[in-house]
């Protein structure tokens, strides 16, 4: 990293990947922002990623947060940033801190404090002014960090965020933060838009959205966002941030020979701005990291990971602030894999099979090269050819074949069978031609050696290894790929293998065995692995939430009367013992009174470069439908509001205060009732401000039908139901 100073013994950095104690290393990163989720709520927050396979959290550290006047700092609460450094480590995780100064993630001007936006210096340059600025705010964070942003603790520093053209600012700014005593083995700054970074000071970092806000409301599905679909060599998505930065950006969109292919945003989910409301499935945001991961990857990286709720009103972007899109208020959910109530979504269940296997294989895959064959699709728009890529090493490596994006669905690919030259001739698999549903993400191993055993080529994903137990060999476990026959291939030869039913045992030379378990297709979701580094590796299937410990000790939380777990152990599943530890399921609907019907509003709130302006408070509080919902007693911490509504925006204000608020695309909204304070003593009103027919907002197509189908626009309150769940522990 273009110095000998911020070393970390042990880690070092390639062309190729990172490297720990000699062993390649490819990190799986989830971004998660500390201001924007309860202090109380951090551990369990970081035990949900790491059960999703998240293995360093990355977190902006937002100046407007911290110090919203001058002089006056705050680092106490939710703001405490050396708390929450300490409860990334505590678990076991590494972190990633993105000091800025400027941000994004949707902030008021980036992250800049206003007196900071408002002072007369050229910001996010090398003004002696400005620096002046950003040597203060270092100083600070420093001292409020008190020795923990050290190579020891702090995995890597992100210079500001989607700089494009002051490549010399970036190494100012690392040598302020360096003054000021913030120090890590990785400097990092982001890369797309052609950016113009300062080989080999920074380590360049890509990103790749299956879908956006930053789009006009009446464009389509922009070929940016199509490309993720695509196994490629080309990392630059030239459409982040394009509507902020403008026609002007940086100039190199290629690798640097200095450093691997890795990302820090591949999207989690994705925001919602008032004019275009994309919402992703778990599907959709799956393929795109399956994609690049089969394209090369040395660190797959997500934003977000885990949504969270703005620490008070007025902080977010905003037409108003100078920028093209108003956000939610205060909801930063971003349909993440851990939304903002701290439910997970189906997407934490998809990609958790992928950091499964990344988490078993990484050390094999990270030094991998990535090849395309040599019938490619043609564009963005074919969706006939067969979208496939290699990742091999000395005739080892794995098949990665996608076939899923949205909006434009792609039909089953017929007949294939793949041609794969090694090192020790070409194979050919499967043993004869089979169809490629659509929604197919597989990861098939080819020349796989696992305890002294290799596997030729199987045509099921691999999800992981399991250590030798209870007189059993170490297992490969491999998941069916819905609708194509498995066959695991040994010796030459090709045996097809029957997903759920008893490990197939494959003997190897001088006595060495292995146990091959094929997991159904439909257990997919319900599948956890329990890393290895917590002691030991685990398979476990549960439809319930899981969670563990540095230690491993496995926690669930159940909406049933008792938790429905098995583990695979010995050869056979098995029920962990465990013993009840708090709370009860409850699953009860929510008492609601109409205390106000909905008018209809004009619709005209304004605009800006052809997007419109969300309505202020003022139109709610003339138009919306107002709900007075009472809460039960006898709730924990636990228990969330699911309401199921219609309509432009909903906000629900306890005690008179918005606590939190969407813009409606069809889904649900979820909040913790604690977390907003809604207990059975608050005043608890929802209100739904109507959405007219001609809005012309972006929504998803099952949203925009039901919109259409309406007679005069939508304001629905179809229910609103409690969702509490207990907590077990298993017994070690």
């Amino acid at each position: 990293m273009a110095n000998t100073e911020d070393v970390r013994p042990g880690l070092s950095l390639t062309s190729r990947g990172l490297l720990r104690d000699g062993r390649p290393w490819l990190p799986v990163s989830g971004e998660l922002h500390y201001t924007r989720v309860p202090r109380e709520r951090w551990t369990e927050r970081l035990r949900l990623m790491r059960a999703g396979g998240i293995s360093v959290v990355s977190t902006y550290v937002f100046w407007l947060h911290h110090e919203p006047v001058r002089g006056q700092t705050r680092f106490d609460g939710r703001y405490d940033v050396a708390a929450f450094v300490d409860a990334v480590r505590a678990e076991g995780l590494e972190i990633i801190l993105r000091i800025g100064p400027w941000a994004h993630g949707e902030m008021r001007n980036g992250g800049f404090p206003d007196w900071v936006q408002q002072l007369p210096v050229q910001h996010r340059t090398d003004d002696p002014a400005y620096l002046e600025l950003v040597a203060e705010w270092f100083g600070r964070l420093a001292a409020a960090l008190d020795g923990r942003c050290t190579p020891d603790t702090v995995l890597g520093i992100q210079l500001d965020n989607e700089l494009y053209d002051q490549p010399g600012h970036l190494v100012t700014l690392k040598r302020l933060a360096r003054e000021a005593g913030l120090s890590a083995p990785l400097w990092t700054a982001t890369a797309w838009g052609g950016a113009d970074l300062p080989d080999p000071e920074v380590l360049p970092l890509w990103g790749g959205y299956g879908d956006g806000f930053w789009v006009d409301p009446g464009e389509p599905w922009d070929p940016t966002f199509r490309a993720h679909y695509f196994f490629s060599d080309t990392w630059d998505d030239p459409g982040i941030g394009a509507d902020v930065r403008g026609e002007e950006a940086g100039h190199r969109a290629e690798l640097s020979p200095w450093f691997p292919a890795a990302t820090c945003e591949l999207g989690g989910g994705m925001a919602t701005a008032y004019h275009r409301r994309p919402r992703l499935d778990a599907l959709d945001i799956a393929a795109v990291a399956h994609a690049k991961l089969g394209s090369g990857s040395a660190w797959q990286g997500y934003y977000m990971y885990a949504g969270g709720t703005n620490p008070g009103p007025g902080l977010e972007e905003t037409q108003a602030t100078g920028y093209p899109n108003d956000m939610t208020r205060l909801s930063y959910d971003f349909h993440a894999p851990i939304g903002e109530s701290g439910r997970t979504a189906p997407s934490h269940a998809a990609l958790r099979l992928q950091h499964a296997f990344v988490e078993a294989f990484g050390e094999r895959l990270a030094p991998m090269a990535s090849y395309l064959p040599e019938v490619r699709p043609s564009g963005v728009e074919d969706a006939e050819t067969l979208r496939w890529a290699l990742r091999a090493e000395n005739g080892s490596g794995f098949v990665f074949i996608g076939r899923h994006q949205p909006h434009v669905p792609l039909p089953a690919y017929r007949g294939a069978r793949l041609s794969v030259d090694t090192s020790h001739g070409t194979i050919e698999l499967p043993s004869a031609p089979v169809d490629i549903p659509p929604g197919t993400l597989a990861r098939w191993p080819l020349g796989l050696e696992v305890s002294g055993v290799t596997i030729d080529w199987a045509t099921a994903s691999a999800v992981t290894v399991l250590p030798e137990s209870a007189g059993t060999p170490p297992t490969l476990v491999l998941i069916e790929d819905a609708g194509i026959p498995v066959e695991v291939a040994h010796g030459g030869f090709a045996h097809a293998a029957t997903p759920g039913a008893a490990p197939v045992r494959i003997a190897g030379a001088d006595g060495a065995a292995l146990d091959v378990l094929v997991l159904p297709a439909a257990e997919a979701p319900r599948v956890w692995v329990v890393d290895a580094a917590t002691g030991g590796r685990r398979l476990l299937v549960s439809s319930d939430e899981l969670t563990w410990d540095a230690a491993g000790r496995v926690r669930v939380r159940t909406s049933g009367d008792a938790p429905d777990v098995r583990e695979y152990v010995g050869g056979s599943w098995h029920a962990p013992d465990r013993e009840h530890l708090d709370g009860a399921p409850v699953t009860a609907t929510v008492a609601v009174r109409l205390l106000r019907e909905a008018t209809s509003p004009s619709g005209e709130y304004g605009a800006r470069d052809g997007r419109q302006a969300a309505p202020d408070d003022t139109v709610l509080d003339a138009h919306a439908a107002v709900y007075r919902l009472q809460i039960p007693e006898g709730l924990d911490a636990d228990a969330v509001l699911r309401v199921r509504w219609a309509g432009d925006i909903a906000q629900l204000r306890v005690d008179g205060a918005t606590a939190t608020d969407r813009f409606w695309d069809g889904s649900e909204l979820v909040a913790n009732l604690r977390d907003i304070g809604a207990g059975p003593d608050a005043h608890v009103e929802l209100h739904i401000l109507p959405l007219r027919r001609d809005t012309g907002v972006h929504l998803p197509a099952d949203a925009a039908a039901r919109l259409a189908a309406s007679t005069d626009g939508l304001c629905e309150l179809a229910d609103a139901r409690i969702d509490q769940r207990a907590l077990w522990c298993e017994i070690r």
